[in-house]
């Protein structure tokens, strides 16, 4: 479980209330529940993104708001240290080899680009098999992160919407002075959930789902410049530095410690 985005989005509440009632008591927070104008905001917002969208992007879109609570399983400097062994073994025992320990490799992707080195294929064959699948990986995850992007964008639009909406009614009818504050509160309700939405919840899905595809995009990088490594034979200490130069240099020094020892053996 992801605690930052659960702490961040409570807390992001927590604000709005305390400014809700602050100097007030809590029975304020209830001036800013209105149906009509959740209706407009909410569901103007979500239909107009149905509209640019298939249905079953549509809910996929929706679904992926789950994903920023969810830590990634991802460990870098342990991908890197896996890579490093796995060249160990090519080096002592052959490409051959490595057919059986991709049976222990649960990365799929990795594994596929084990087993393409394994078949004897053409490493500019293997780069462009590996790096299409990331091209379209990672344009599936675009489209995720372009929906809170976009419903992002609807949302202060249907909120200008909803009050444009209520000011006109308003201004029909202004035989009631005493009713002017309340009614132009009100028709500025939407504008608020609009911005509630465009930045408590699109832009940190979004900003979340971006940092997720930036780190698996380097992942598989990574992956396959250790694999190509691997083919064309270097050294597994080469390959190590190589591969932390990913990394950030603070990152470097737990990623590969050891893997690179064992090459003269």
């Amino acid at each position: 479980m992801d605690i930052a985005s659960i702490i961040g989005l409570l807390a992001c509440l927590a604000l709005m209330i305390f400014g809700m009632v602050f100097g007030k008591t809590f029975a304020t927070v209830t001036s800013f529940l209105h149906v009509p104008s959740a209706l407009i905001t909410f569901g103007g917002a979500l239909c107009c993104i149905m509209a640019s969208y298939s249905m079953p992007s549509f809910v996929s879109g929706l679904k992926s708001i789950a994903l920023i609570f969810k830590t990634s399983a991802m460990n870098v400097p342990e991908i890197i240290q896996k890579i490093i062994d796995l060249s160990n073994v090519a080096r002592k025992e052959g490409l051959l080899s490595l057919e059986e320990a991709a049976s222990d490799i649960d990365d799929e992707f990795l594994k596929k680009g084990i087993l393409l080195i394994v078949d004897g294929t053409d490493p500019e064959l293997v780069r462009a098999i590996m790096e299409t699948e990331l091209v379209s990986v990672e344009g599936r995850h675009k489209e995720k992160i372009g929906f809170w992007e976009n419903l992002g964008a609807m949302g202060p639009a249907w909120g200008m919407i909803g009050t444009l909406i209520g000011l006109i009614l308003m201004l029909k009818d202004l035989s009631d002075l005493a009713a002017v504050g309340p009614n132009m509160a009100t028709a500025l309700i939407t504008t608020f959930y609009g911005s509630v939405l465009a930045n408590w919840i699109c832009a940190p899905v979004a900003t979340k789902l971006k940092g997720k595809n930036d780190e698996e995009m380097m992942v598989k990088e990574i992956e396959i410049e250790g694999l190509l490594s691997i083919q064309a034979g270097e050294n597994p200490r080469v390959i190590e530095e190589k591969l932390k130069s990913f990394l950030a240099p603070a990152d470097r020094g737990s990623a590969g410690e050891g893997g690179g020892g064992e090459e003269n053996g």
